[in-house]
């Protein structure tokens, strides 16, 4: 079991206090994140600062903007995937681009921090260590909500001192960073009920995760059309948008977030008053009296345990796919500005105007892709720093044979993702252009290309879990982040090309429409076999935990 800190009593603080040691706790949490959520801030805020940059060099003048905002106000697609276009300002602008995604890494931060202070800690019997002191019973939960708020609070600070820092009018930046990190308390809260439910870590993120799914599925329908708008006000992450960072700024629908945070809070501070320690309010399912035939060894154990993730990943990849591939079609029209062709050409080559955009999605994708490989192959840490890795190899498996499960599926799934975003996106365009048979193995080969990138990425965060275990995640996602800021960000800054190299997906081809060349291929495979091997051997040699 991990050591924890045990908070000790305060002079003047009552015993029968439900919230006495909440200071304690949450000086504890951040300890404990100390880096996890930093590394989280710094990606979201990396992210709407470099867009709001690209956009400031891809569409410099006035008439470019609004001409790029009315072609994305007629193209439903990318609407459905990223929202309305409330203005042609270069805030707005930014806001459409990500202002929904950076809203969802912000709900997922609050999620994940809520439920591995709460459910997790009871599940792995950290709580009932600490509550043997002078503990009151809801200070876990206050501590939690405590931390994951005033990260969310802060990330949204964060961003919008970029934005200014940008040239952007503060009060729109302001609201921009409201939108985000309203996002993040929102969900943080929802987590927080979810942990009350639910009787574990795993279920908990479920059904958290599910809310955060319907609320963009609910998104998705109402902006996609008018008749359904009423929709998008059914869903928290709708009304990010509507609060309209630099076209009005309605601060009075923020008001919604915080007023649905502070009664889901509530909520779940009743529901933790009315359970016992380590039990949820649904009812436990029993398991299987016997394991299923096929679940025999640490291989199908690790497919057992990642399969959910993968489908969901998958059904992700697939639904981008869709939208990007139907959105093709009309690409020409909403890249109206020389600086925007050139960046699309940079990223993605120069082979025609729709290939290049089609090849600049496919390297996102491919740093998408990426970031599962990762987590697949930080699992192993995962489960070791748990102590269920010693369950494991207390039978017959040995160290080499408990990973190779994971490391199977932290290949595979890049091959899966990239290959259902491509099917479905070449499946997509084929219809809208009238030449399925031609556009649909295209599209699927070109979306296979960066999988030899994605795997080096998984190999540096193997090779970080076998020599220095404990380094591993906050290296492996540190990593990943700025190879995915020179990726994405790199061409529009025109950085010199020995620094591009860095990055892996820089050696990728451009394709479809580029020429194909295996040797550049076939080393990113070959460093990632080394990479993995020597993370293997390390593993084999150091002590486990």
């Amino acid at each position: 079991m991990t050591a924890v800190a045990v908070p000790r009593r305060a002079a003047g603080r009552g015993a029968d206090s439900s919230l006495t040691g909440t200071g304690e706790l949450a000086r504890l949490a951040l300890r404990r994140d100390r880096y996890f959520l930093p590394i989280w801030i710094y990606v979201l805020a990396a992210v709407v600062a470099s867009t709001a940059y690209s956009f400031k060099g891809l569409y410099p003048t006035g008439p470019e903007r609004a001409a790029l905002a009315a072609s994305l106000r007629g193209n439903p697609s990318l609407t459905a995937l990223a929202g309305p276009v409330y203005g042609d300002s270069l805030g707005a602008l930014t806001m459409w681009k990500v202002g929904l995604a950076a809203a969802v890494g912000a709900a997922l931060m609050g999620i994940f921090t809520v439920i591995r202070h709460t459910r997790a800690d009871e599940e792995a019997g950290r709580l009932e260590l600490v509550g043997s002191t002078v503990l009151g019973r809801q200070a876990a939960l206050a501590a939690s909500l405590v931390v994951a708020f005033g990260a969310s609070l802060l990330t949204g600070a964060v961003i919008a001192a970029a934005v200014i820092f940008l040239g952007q009018p503060a009060a729109g930046a302001f609201a921009l960073g409201a939108a985000i990190g309203l996002s993040g308390v929102l969900f943080a809260s929802v987590a927080a009920v979810s942990a009350q439910i639910a009787d574990s870590a795993r279920a908990a993120r479920g059904i958290a995760g599910g809310v955060l799914a319907l609320a963009y599925l609910l998104r998705t329908v109402g902006d996609a059309g008018s008749g359904r708008s009423w929709l998008s006000w059914a869903s928290p992450l709708g009304w990010a948008e509507r609060i309209r960072p630099f076209a009005g700024d309605r601060w009075w629908v923020a008001g919604l977030s915080l007023v649905a945070a502070a009664a889901l809070t509530g909520a779940a501070g009743l529901l933790a008053a009315r359970r016992d320690l380590g039990a949820g309010l649904l009812p436990s399912r029993p398991g299987r009296a016997r394991a299923p035939g096929w679940l025999r060894g640490p291989a199908t154990l690790a497919w057992q345990l990642q399969r959910a993730s993968l489908l969901w990943w998958t059904f992700g990849f697939a639904v981008t796919g869709a939208v990007l591939g139907a959105s093709a079609q009309g690409i020409g029209s909403a890249l109206n500005s020389a600086q925007a062709r050139d960046f699309i050409t940079r990223l993605g080559g120069r082979s025609g105007l729709v290939d290049a955009y089609f090849a600049a999605l496919i390297v996102i994708l491919g740093v998408t892709a990426a970031a599962y490989g990762v987590a697949a192959a930080l699992r192993p840490r995962g489960e070791e720093s748990d102590q269920r890795a010693e369950i494991v190899l207390a039978t017959p498996a040995g160290r080499i044979r408990w990973v190779s499960g994971h490391l199977a599926i932290a290949a595979a799934g890049p091959v899966v993702l990239l290959g259902a975003a491509g099917l479905v996106q070449g499946l997509a365009y084929g219809l809208r252009s009238g030449d399925v048979a031609r556009q649909l193995p295209r599209l699927l080969g070109a979306a296979l290309a960066p999988v030899p990138a994605a795997w080096l990425m998984a190999g540096i965060a193997v090779a970080l879990f076998g020599l220095a275990p404990r380094l591993a995640v906050g290296a492996a996602w540190t990593v990943l982040g700025v190879i995915t800021l020179l990726t994405v960000v790199g061409p529009t800054l025109r950085l010199p090309q020995w620094v591009m190299d860095i990055s892996p997906f820089t050696h990728v081809p451009k394709l479809p429409g580029g020429s194909f060349t295996p040797v550049p291929l076939l080393w990113l495979t070959g460093v990632a076999v080394a990479l993995t091997v020597a993370g293997l051997i390390g593993l084999r040699r150091r002590d486990l935990g």
